[in-house]
């Protein structure tokens, strides 16, 4: 242990322990901008500098390390007045139309501007002017928001190994973009919208539905339906003040009613379809010599990815849309025959946790008969925003249910959310169905958990059943590596692109740096999420009763001519 005094305060602290770290250990504050933990430690911003007595010049505290006896201080007059000038460098290039900008009220920047009480930039001068990057379907960047400080350059690098973006050029010219200054959609972008959730300004956002949403429905001649994906529930709350991980479902429901949606559904339903298709499409690759591992497809930036980088391996992926998809194409099949509603008049929203879906929704083959499954997604974030902009007091709302008639999902549905919940509900199924009968395991837990890649073997009807979970997507390419070499022991594989799964991904509410270090947003929503699958009276997909409803009178069964033409994809 290292003893020394911050602010006056004498503390104790792990040898190694950065000045800044054992700050936050003992409730004092210091601001960072570029300081990302564990992703992004290079104190090239300066915000985070304090004096050492007896040392000339600022320490910067999110590198240096504690030492014995030293006495700290992070509040002294040189200091604050330093911490205003580098505030006042970086503001000078900046473009501070905050009350117009997607992330008033929830920028670093301007917190720290206001917590500095700065009311004057004295270092006013040219402007960087730089075009805005809206081509991709997902993600819109802008440089004339951008501060340097490169946590999206860090994230893209260290945690999904893609490296789409960088810091290029020099001086007064430097700037985050991607190669040959190509727009995100034509690189090797995969939309995954980690970025966004690093940045501290708006240099990086979602590309905006919001207004297309509110056309539809308040076109007369449209029947809109919305449906909600499982992690969104677990994090909206937050956009209200709310605890993290606390769970707005019949809030959220509530919403979206007052909102004007003809019809509120549950993606957990959605869910719990994907599972019957790509439970039996894994029994049919084992028992029919089929291409294994077998790998679920999910998740759009995932798929990106394996298209950009392993073209010879998509035969391995699993043929079924993702949930919403699928619930889409159901809503405007299923749904619109059975209660007369003209299929060419139903807009689909899916409100998502991910910006990806944007990108996926666009995509050639989302569609059945030229009719779109999805017209619109809006994240988690936008929900947000349209609640405000309804002027209703979420946090106040009553409960409501999701319509009928698909309004009832399983636990298995929901447990989509996180990483390993794809795989877990699918063994659910397929260990049933393999068997012949209904198991009482319901749990998989060797299949949870922050590993990136989690491995387990399941005896099942007398076979050896290997599967493995992979959280990101660093960690995506080293399963996809093992495939392409031909050493991969596994049967079935579940990745999603979003370190920790769908509650982390990056539509969800945007938590600052401070709160990324010192709280565990993932296990927060994660444990909502199992909770929900826990408190269900159905755990398993093919138990839900408007699975057996919907087979009986469209799809016929699982895997059949019809369930192909409206629930998988051609390869």
């Amino acid at each position: 242990m290292v003893n020394l005094k911050i602010d006056g305060k004498e503390i104790s602290v792990e040898e190694g322990t950065t000045i800044l770290e054992a700050a936050r250990q003992n409730g004092i504050d210091i601001p960072t901008l570029c300081f990302l933990k564990d992703i992004n430690e290079v104190g090239d911003c300066r915000m985070c500098i304090v004096e050492v007595e007896g040392r000339r010049g600022f320490a910067t505290s999110c590198i240096q390390k504690v030492e014995e006896g030293m006495n700290v201080s992070t509040t002294s007059n040189a200091v604050i007045e330093a911490r205003k000038t580098v505030l006042d460098l970086i503001l000078s290039n900046h473009h501070r139309d905050c009350l117009t900008c997607n992330r008033n009220g929830n920028c670093e920047l301007q917190a720290i501007a206001e917590k500095l009480h700065v009311d004057n930039v004295q270092f006013e001068g040219e402007k960087t002017q730089k075009p805005i990057d809206d081509k991709s379907p997902s993600i819109v960047r802008d440089a004339n928001k951008c501060i340097l400080c490169r946590r999206c350059v860090s994230t893209c690098k260290k945690v999904q190994e893609i490296g789409a973006i960088d810091c290029v050029n020099r001086g007064f010219e430097s700037c985050i973009s991607t190669s040959y200054d190509s727009s995100l959609n034509d690189v090797n972008c995969t939309f995954c919208g980690q970025c966004i959730e690093a940045c501290p300004t708006a240099a990086l956002r979602e590309k905006e539905n919001i207004q297309d949403v509110w056309r539809k429905i308040r076109d007369k001649e449209a029947y809109v339906v919305v449906q909600t994906a499982p992690a969104v529930r677990v994090a909206l709350g937050e956009e209200f003040g709310m605890p993290i991980g606390t769970n707005v479902t019949g809030k959220m429901v509530t919403a979206l009613k007052r909102i004007g949606f003809d019809k509120v559904f549950d993606t957990n339903t959605g869910a719990d379809l994907t599972i019957m298709e790509e439970a039996n499409e894994f029994i049919e690759r084992l028992k029919n010599n089929g291409v294994l591992p077998m790998i679920t497809s999910c998740s759009p930036g995932w798929v990106r990815f394996a298209e950009q980088n392993f073209p010879e391996n998509m035969e391995h992926l699993s043929s079924c849309k993702s949930p919403h998809q699928m619930f889409g194409a159901i809503i405007k099949s299923y749904f619109a025959e059975k209660y007369n509603v003209p299929k060419e008049k139903i807009c689909t929203v899916s409100v998502m946790p991910c910006v990806a879906k944007k990108y996926e929704c666009t995509r050639p083959e989302m569609e059945v008969d030229g009719i779109r499954d999805v017209d619109y997604v809006i994240t988690t974030r936008e929900l947000a925003k349209m609640i405000k902009q309804a002027n209703i007091n979420f946090v106040d709302l009553e409960d409501t249910n999701f319509d009928q008639p698909m309004g009832e999902a399983s636990g298995a549905g929901a447990i989509f959310g996180t990483t390993g919940g794809v795989m877990e509900a699918a063994v659910r199924t397929a260990v049933d169905t393999l068997e012949g009968k209904s198991i009482d395991k319901v749990e998989y837990k060797e299949v949870r958990g922050e590993k990136g890649i989690k491995e387990a073997v399941l005896n099942v009807a007398g076979k050896e059943i290997k599967i493995a979970v992979a959280s990101g997507l660093a960690n995506a390419r080293k399963i996809m590596e093992q495939i392409k070499e031909g050493k991969s022991p596994y049967h079935f594989i579940e990745i999603m692109a979003c370190p920790g799964g769908c509650v982390m991904g990056g539509g969800q509410p945007i938590k600052n740096s401070k709160t990324r270090a010192t709280v565990d947003v993932a296990q927060l929503r994660k444990n909502a999420i199992y909770t929900i699958d826990e408190k269900s009276t159905i755990r398993k997909s093919h138990e839900n009763p408007v699975m057996k409803q919907l087979y009986e009178e469209f799809l016929e069964k699982p895997g059949s001519h019809i369930a192909h033409k409206y629930l998988h994809v051609s390869k």
